[in-house]
């Protein structure tokens, strides 16, 4: 006789109501359906019940307390079927997939949170977050902890690095993705509003004190109230700076003059702390005046002169001689003295230009006195 929808052998309802077997490491989906202190009871359809219970409840307890019956979890078989017919589940894919999804949340609300570095390497520090490894990269820290190195020495980078393992640092999510397991943290970004809120406090012109932070080929860094200052190589001193390191050391307290302000940093000047004194001297001089000078520098372009402490003076290869040469050192030498000539004075751009053949030119057409016979 054919079946039909209401004549099902018994073969048919056992096959029906037949378990699906379990394996260890197989993902399942489940329904909670009971929850206390010691266990947590999870339906899985099609497969039967699962518990998560000892070890797995113990260290998944963040993600556990925040479920509740009814909830779906994702869970591993630890155990396909113990002595009491269940099997052993555990949270951990499903307590890593929560923590992504918390953190995804927190980059959306741009919320700050502490953390600490595990570990460091040459490009930044690795952070992990309840079992999620991330990497706060060198580029986003905040200006008191970058490591200011001169030369860029790597090795001295990382020594750096390393004394910020295990302190707290407030970071942002600047990136999250769970399918490539990118995690990527700022503290400089962290900062952002604070920053915004002292530099309102300042204005250009303004004296500050601060502590140097980091002393590199081209200038001082300075950490002035939590903000960021740069005092470039050419604010430090009216006179030429040779070497930065002979003017300041990391570490020690200075003032400075607020010469910029933008976005998250402000610069700095040493030297505007005090009277330019190349203004002051250059009173005593005239255009059309003959001077003595020492040449401190030769170019391809010309010859630099020291006229006086406070003045040195460009002297183009065009005004070195009146005929054709190859190379300004083919007429002039460094350390030696010559007569030259003021063709321009620049007060604003503090720039002063010598001539030397004009000089010549005028010395050799100065008229002998004359010498009064005697009768």
């Amino acid at each position: 006789m054919p079946k039909t929808e209401n004549a099902l052998t018994m073969a048919d309802l056992m096959a029906e109501a037949q378990v699906k077997a379990l394996a260890a490491g197989d993902i399942v989906e489940g329904e909670i359906i009971s929850k206390t202190r010691n266990e947590v009871w999870v339906d899985i359809p099609g497969f039967g019940t699962g518990v998560i219970a000892g070890r797995e409840l113990q260290e998944n307890s963040s993600i556990i307390s925040d479920l509740k019956i009814g909830d779906k979890v994702m869970a591993s078989i630890i155990e396909p079927e113990m002595e009491e017919g269940c099997a052993l589940l555990s949270l951990r894919k499903a307590a890593k997939d929560r923590v992504w999804d918390r953190l995804e949340e927190k980059k959306s609300k741009e919320e700050k949170l502490m953390v600490k570095a595990c570990d460091a390497n040459k490009g930044g520090l690795l952070i992990e977050v309840d079992g999620v490894r991330g990497f706060l990269p060198v580029s986003q820290l905040a200006p008191e902890h970058y490591p200011r190195v001169s030369g860029g020495d790597k090795d001295e980078i990382l020594i750096k690095l390393n004394s910020l393992v295990n302190r707290p640092l407030e970071v942002i999510i600047l990136d999250v993705d769970k399918k490539e397991n990118k995690l990527i943290f700022s503290e400089k970004i962290a900062q952002k509003e604070v920053t915004k809120s002292i530099l309102s406090n300042f204005e250009i012109g303004q004296i500050v004190k601060g502590k140097v932070t980091g002393v590199v080929d081209f200038g001082i860094f300075m950490n002035v109230a939590g903000v960021e200052g740069l005092v470039h190589i050419s604010e430090i001193s009216w006179d030429r700076v040779e070497d930065v390191r002979g003017h300041v050391k990391v570490g020690e307290d200075i003032e400075a003059k607020i010469i910029g302000i933008e976005k998250d940093k402000i610069s700095l000047s040493l030297k505007q702390l005090s009277q330019d004194p190349w203004k002051e001297a250059i009173k005593d001089f005239s255009i059309n005046d003959l001077v003595d000078g020492k040449v401190t520098r030769v170019t391809p372009f010309g010859a630099f002169v020291q006229i006086h402490n406070s003045i040195e003076a460009l002297v183009h290869i065009t005004e070195l001689s009146d005929e054709p040469i190859n190379a300004p050192a083919d007429v002039v030498k460094v350390g030696e003295s010559y007569k030259f000539k003021i063709i321009s004075i620049e007060p604003n751009g503090r720039k002063l230009a010598l001539s030397l053949k004009s000089a010549l030119k005028e010395k050799k057409e100065e008229k002998p006195k004359k010498v009064k016979k005697e009768v």
